[in-house]
Parts: C-alpha cells; structure tokens; sequence
C-alpha cells in the first residue's frame, strides 16, 4: 500500500508567481489587509463591497439591522433588481456583445448567449409570466435541467420580484409535489423532458404527477419548455414557453424590490426528514455571491469559468445563475454528465471552450480517477488542459489523496486549487482559499473568506485553541445568509441558532483548525460523529484514511451502526481501483484495509464492516446518499425515497455484499 505524507508539518503549495501578479487578491498581505478592515469596521467594510458589486435604484443607508436576531436583516433601506444587475448593468457597460453563457448540450452540440440576448430573452419570457398574472412576490417553481432556458427562467422570475424555487429536475413527483405545496407556488416552469447520457427523461410527466397527489391547488399555470419535443400529456393549464414568450417584447421594466425582498427557495434536507425551505433575501445575497465569485475564483474579464453543480443546488445558484453574471463572466452550462460518452467528456470540453476555472465536486473528481485509472484513454494527460488556471472543489471536504491527484493530473501542478466550505443556508463560500493569496493545503480550506467570522467553539459556544475539534459557527451575521426558513420562523431560530452557542449560527459541522497556520479542516457533520466505546471520530477522518490507501480504494464513505458492544460501529462502504471482490477474496481485502486504518488512525478506527462495491449510492449530481447507508448498514429496509439516485440498484449490491 502506498502510505501517505508522514511528515509532521503537512505539504504547502504555494500561490503561483504569474497568478499572484494580476490577483484581486494578491498576497497573504492583501488577504489580511481585508481581514483586518472587516475585523475593525464590519458594517463600513460590507458596505463597501454593496456600493462597489451591487446597482442599487435606492442606496441603502441602513447597513445591518440586528435589533431582531436571529432575524437579521442586511441594506434593508435599499432597493435594487438582481436581474437588472446581472444582465443590464452589463450590457449597459458595454458586454452586450460579450458571450454570457456557453452551453453545450448532452449530445454535445454547442450554443454561445451573448449578454444582449440573454438580457432580450430574459425580458421575453419575463413579460410573457406578466401576461400569466404573476408578480411581485408570487412564487414560481423551476424544475428543469441545465440549460440556457432554466438560467432565464430565474433571471425572469427575479425581474418581477417573484420568488423562485428550483428543484432539483432528478426529484420525484413526490418530492416535487412537497416543495409546491410548501411554497404555495402559483406556477411551474418546466420541460417535456430532460436529457443526459444519451437517455430522454420525463420532466412534464412528474409534474403531473406531482400535481395529481394534491396539495397543489394554488398552481394555475404550467409552463412548459420543449427540449426535445416528446410525447407529453397535455392539461388545461398548460402552456407552452415558445408560444407565450412569441412577439413578446425585448425590454421589460425591472421590478425593484427592497433588499430583505425573497429572491428564491431553496429546500434542503433536515433532520426531521422534512426539507427545509431556506430562504435568501435579493441584495446581501447577490452582494456575497458577486464578492465571492470574483475573489475565490480571480475571475477576469477573459476567463472562461465553468461550475459543473446542477441548478437544483445552491451551488448552480451562486457560482452559475448569479454571481458569475454578476460580474459580466463569460461560463459554461452543461446539460450532461461526466461520464456520457465516456468518463473524457469533461476533459474534452476544458480543452474544446478553453476554460480557465474549473469547479466541480470532490465525487465527480474520485469517480474520475477510478475511470482514469482503469482506461488510460479518458486520463486528463492525454487531453489539451492548458488553458486552465484556476481549479476548485464543492459539495463536500476533499480528501487529500483525490486533492494531489486533481492538482497533478488536471491542473498540471500549477493550478491553485480553492477546496471551498460553505452551505444551502450560507449563500456562498464561507471558508476557502482565495488562489493568488493563499498557501494550500491538501485537505484543508484553509482560511475565513474575508469578512466572515468563523471559529471552533465546544457545546457551550466557549472558544477552543487551534488544535482540538469541535462545532464550527460562525460568530457574526454575514450578507447572504439564510434569512430564516420558510413559513417556519421558529425552526430557524432552534436550528440554526440555539440558545446555548451564545448567538453564534451553528453550522452543524465539526471541525479544527491547525496549531501552526490556523487553517481549518472540516471534520464531517456534528451527527456524522462516531462514538466507538467512548472515542469520537469523524466519518471523514476514516474515509480519506482510506481513499489514502491510493493503490487500492477509489472511493469510501463510512456511517455508524448501533453495536452491543461499543455502542456504535463503524461500517465503511467502499469502491476499487479494480473489479469487486467477492467471497475470500473479499475478506482478505476488508482484512487489508482495517489494518490499514488501524495504522493510520488506531485500532479503535478499524471498521467492523467493510462491503464493496461498484459504486456508491449518489445523486445525479454526485452527492452521496449516506442516510441511505446507514440504512444499509442497520439491515433496515429502505423506506425512503431513492429516486434521485443515479444508480438505486447499487442498494441492493451494498446489502447483499454484507
């Protein structure tokens, strides 16, 4: 097995000269400058960040509001169009002709949207909505895939003040249904179908089904986007877009609404089981995701920036619908997936538009890997990967045996990667490297985005010196912060602001931060902490001990299990480099890694079990489904919904591999 770095002081890398000479950022001296300014005047330092990022129609004189905390309110005095600042504010400033948004289509064909005509379409489909009746703080779903018409029908819906909530087009009709009803949505944007790896899925279908359960009646109009022109039942409040947005004017008035105004819902999982609407106000929001899109990324006017996260997710949010246009970026959209035609498919779209900063997810970057390394023909060295300078890494904390080979294999060891922390409920990165600034860690996001208040504290919200674990929170309210959830004041207050953590947001990781550089390592959820006969692990301690064995394992997730004899057990579900092993062989390998773990971490660490598999249950934008593992791990039966699995069959794989 190949051991990890055992040196005492971990491996720093340091920002490139080249890239430090032209960074908004350009030095740790810059980045503690800004630290300091916010540390010294707080309000007067966002305040500037809002008047330079941000057009406001009515300048806010009121900069943050606390008189009511939790229920912080940010420039509320202001108003301002978050499309007007993403779409005319750039065509004003002479990008009417700039490329906004590459697309490229699953089955690989490619369209280029200029500023103009993104502002022109925007202001269609906007007017065409108006015809519908819907308005200021309406609320509209969006339950589309990627694509150059789900970014307008966000940018349209902003424009009239109505509040939009995107789900996720891989939900099922139940879950869609769910978050409808929650919102009290008058109207569904859609699409026939979807596409991607090749395969037609229903869109429209699932809204009617959705529909059907009831709960819904509040909705009066379905419009529906035609992607591929298949069959589809058609009811009597269904409307097509193209025929709505036909003759439909090119300008439309913006909306301006105050700056606590709702820009959008977003659900997320809670831990009841009943997602949570997480609701973002329109200018602190679009204020961080402008920020924080331009200093954690570098972003210049000639750099093609592409995030690979669906508009489902609060990533697409921020880094593709807003802050990138925000900043008059030129991005790429991607209707498909990583792996359709074959596991190249992002490595030859890198080379093909000639992007500069790429960003995708710890998962995308392991499966790749395996792909990688099991058929050299889709391997990043033999593709044209020059052009990129910047990459970055979301969703989760990347563990440093994938970190190294990203770093090597797709940014040809000159590339900064920024391995960004942040959250649905944040609004945008919270703790990251800022890449002309910031000497990097592998594993570590290293520092607080300036003007964000991060610390570790214990259950008593009391600080802990650099070196031990415990709860991260976040000391002060910061602009695009969850605003509270919707319909639910009370369940904000008690999630995400107990009263025991002093006022501090608690974000529900662990986390610590190191003696010497006071970076911070992200240890996992506070409830993905194992409890082994009184010892307290992080699951993602053991997973990247794991995946640090790099001649053997792809790809680990490790859950807890209830044990008579410890209290609780660690199970690890875990992927090859190789083919599956079964019966001894596989015994002999579960034998491997345990004593693997025990070297690396301790005998306490071994897992009890240790199933392979082919895959691991994920989302179809690549996240994990780890409440699913502990079901699986526990012999439960699953009784939850698996719908927006990739591949549900791997369930069956995982429990019969017991």
């Amino acid at each position: 097995m190949t051991s990890p770095d055992t040196a005492q002081t971990p491996k720093q890398y340091l920002p490139p000269q080249t890239l430090v000479r032209s960074a908004h950022v350009a030095g740790r001296a810059a980045y503690d400058a800004l630290a300091a300014e916010a540390e010294a005047d707080y309000e007067g330092y966002w305040a500037r960040l809002a008047r330079e990022f941000v057009t406001w129609k009515t300048p806010f004189k009121t900069v943050l509001d606390t008189s009511h905390a939790p229920m912080f309110k940010w420039f509320e005095d202001g108003t301002l169009n978050v499309s007007y600042n993403c779409l005319d504010r750039q065509v004003n400033a002479g990008r009417g002709d700039k490329v906004a948004i590459i697309f490229e289509a699953d089955d690989g064909k490619v369209t280029h949207t200029t500023y103009a005509q993104l502002l022109a379409q925007t202001c269609r489909m906007a007017n065409a909505l108006k015809q519908l009746g819907i308005g200021k703080g309406d609320r509209v779903a969006i339950y589309m895939s990627m694509s150059v018409e789900a970014v307008v029908a966000m940018q349209a819906c902003a424009r009239l003040g109505a509040v939009h909530s995107v789900v996720f087009g891989g939900f099922s009709a139940h879950s869609l249904r769910d978050r409808i009803a929650d919102t009290g949505a008058i109207a569904v944007i859609t699409a026939d179908e979807q596409v991607r790896g090749g395969k037609t899925l229903p869109l429209k279908a699932l809204v009617d089904d959705a529909l059907a359960l009831g709960g819904c009646e509040a909705v009066r109009n379905v419009v529906v986007y035609r992607r591929t022109g298949g069959a589809i039942a058609w009811q009597s409040h269904d409307r097509w877009l193209h025929e709505l947005t036909q003759g439909q004017p090119e300008v439309c008035e913006p909306e301006w609404v105050g700056a606590e105004h709702p820009l959008f819902l977003l659900y997320t999982s809670g831990s009841t089981g009943k997602p949570k609407g997480v609701q973002h106000s329109s200018g602190g929001y679009l204020v961080q995701a402008a920020v924080t899109a331009k200093w954690t990324f570098d972003l210049h006017d000639d750099d093609v920036f592409w995030c690979t996260a669906d508009i489902g997710w609060v990533t697409g949010h921020s880094y593709i619908a807003y802050g990138p246009l925000a900043l008059g970026a030129t991005e790429v959209v991607f209707e498909g997936v990583p792996t359709y035609p074959d596991a190249a498919r992002f490595w030859r779209m890198i080379e093909k538009h000639k992007v500069t900063v790429f960003y995708t997810a710890p998962t995308a970057i392991r499966s790749l890997i395996k792909a990688a390394e099991g058929h050299d023909a889709v391997h990043p060295r033999n593709f044209d990967l020059s052009s990129l300078r910047i990459l970055g890494s979301v969703g989760e904390p990347i563990n440093p045996a994938a970190w190294e080979w990203y770093h090597a294999h797709v940014g040809g060891g000159r590339c900064p990667i920024v391995d960004t922390w942040w959250q649905t409920e944040t609004g945008g990165h919270m703790i990251t490297p800022l890449p002309g600034a910031t000497p990097l860690v592998p594993g570590s996001c290293t520092l607080p985005f300036p003007g964000i208040m991060a610390a570790i504290v214990d259950e008593t919200g009391g600080d802990l010196p650099n070196g031990q674990s415990g709860i991260l929170v976040i000391k002060k309210p910061w602009p695009g912060m969850i605003r509270t959830i919707w319909g639910d004041d009370a369940r904000y207050q008690s999630s995400y602001y107990p009263p025991e953590l002093r006022g501090y947001y608690l974000a529900g990781d662990g986390a610590a931060r190191d003696p010497e550089t006071g970076y911070f390592t992200i240890g996992g959820r506070i409830d993905d902490v194992l409890n082994v006969s009184g010892h307290r692990m992080g699951t993602m301690e053991i997973e990247s001990a794991l995946v640090a064995c790099t001649d053997l394992v792809a790809e680990a997730a490790v859950v807890g299990r209830p044990d008579e004899t410890s209290g609780e057990a660690i199970c690890a579900f875990v992927v090859l480099k190789r083919s599956r092993p079964t019966g001894e062989e596989a015994g002999k390998l579960a034998a491997q890694l345990r004593n693997w773990i025990g070297k690396e971490i301790g005998p306490i660490a071994k897992p009890k079990d240790i199933r392979f598999a082919d895959n691991l249950p994920k989302t179809r934008s690549g996240k994990i489904m780890r409440r699913l593992l502990r079901s699986v791990a526990k012999g439960e039966a699953i009784t939850q919904d698996t719908s927006t699995l990739e591949n549900p069959a791997i369930l069956d794989q995982l429990s019969e591999a017991h």
